[in-house]
C-alpha cells in the first residue's frame, strides 16, 4: 500500500511527496466485438472505423491536459487508441501486456447472451461480488494485482502537477482504480464501465489518490467549492 501513497523521504529526514499528479485511465475506441456485446477479454480486436474516430476526437481534447507520458496494453485496439493521442502530442508511448483486459478463458468470443445461458450460475456469483474465475480465466484481483503496479510505477516518475494517461479496457481500468483507491474487491463492481473512449482521472491528495472523474468524456474540470 505504500506504493499507492507514492511517498519518499528526503535527505534532510522530512517527508518529501510529489503532489498534484494526474492519472488518466482511457478505454480504447469501439470494435466490432463491443458492437456484438462479445467478451473480448485478451483476444486482439481491431478498432473499427467509428473506433478510430472516437479514438482521434478524444486524442485532441486529452491533448489539451499536455500528459508527461503515455502508456498502454499492447493489444490492438488499446495501442491504435494510444496512437492517436501521440500523433498530436509527440509524446512517445510505452507499450505494457500487465494493462491488458481480463483473461476470460471460454468466455471470451462468447456474446452477453450466450455467456449468461451457458454460464448462468457462474456469472451470477460474479454480479454478486464473488471472486469468479469468469470462463476459468483471472480473478478481478489478478489483473489489479498485475495493472496497478504498472500505473504506479510511471506515475512515480511524473513530475510534479504531471500528467499519465493509461491507454487499456474497461474491466482493468476498473480493477485498477478500486486498488489504488483502496476499495475492497467486493465493491469495484459499483465504479460502473466506461464508454468506448471515455476515461476517468485519478488525483493526487493528502491521503493517496482520489477519483475526480469517472467516465467523462470532456475535459475535466476544477472541482469548486469541494473539501480540498
Amino acid at each position: 500500500m505504500n506504493g499507492i501513497n507514492g511517498g519518499g523521504t528526503a535527505g534532510d529526514g522530512r517527508t518529501s511527496r510529489k503532489r498534484g499528479r494526474r492519472v488518466v485511465l482511457w478505454r480504447h475506441g469501439q470494435t466490432a466485438w463491443n458492437l456484438e456485446r462479445r467478451f473480448q477479454g485478451s483476444t486482439d480486436i481491431e478498432l473499427t472505423e467509428d473506433g478510430v474516430a472516437q479514438a482521434r476526437r478524444s486524442a485532441r481534447l486529452l491533448a489539451s491536459l499536455k500528459p508527461d507520458a503515455i502508456v498502454a496494453s499492447d493489444l490492438k485496439r488499446a495501442a491504435a487508441t494510444a496512437g492517436e493521442l501521440a500523433a498530436v502530442t509527440g509524446v512517445d508511448i510505452s507499450y505494457d501486456a500487465a494493462l491488458r483486459e481480463t483473461y476470460a478463458g471460454v468466455w471470451q468470443g462468447l456474446t452477453h447472451d450466450e455467456i449468461v445461458a451457458q454460464y448462468g450460475d457462474q456469472y451470477a456469483a460474479w454480479k454478486r461480488g464473488e471472486p469468479v474465475r469468469r470462463g476459468g480465466g483471472e480473478l478481478e484481483t489478478e489483473v489489479a494485482d498485475r495493472a496497478a503496479p504498472v500505473v504506479l510505477h510511471h506515475a512515480d516518475k511524473l513530475p510534479d502537477d504531471g500528467t499519465l494517461v493509461v491507454v487499456s479496457h474497461g474491466g482493468t481500468i476498473r480493477t485498477t482504480i478500486g486498488r489504488l483507491l483502496g476499495l475492497e474487491a467486493h465493491h469495484w463492481e459499483s465504479l460502473g464501465g466506461l464508454s468506448n473512449c471515455c476515461w476517468s482521472v485519478l488525483g493526487e491528495g493528502a491521503r493517496g489518490w482520489r477519483l475526480l472523474e469517472h467516465n467523462a468524456g470532456t475535459l475535466p474540470e476544477p472541482v469548486l467549492g469541494d473539501d480540498t
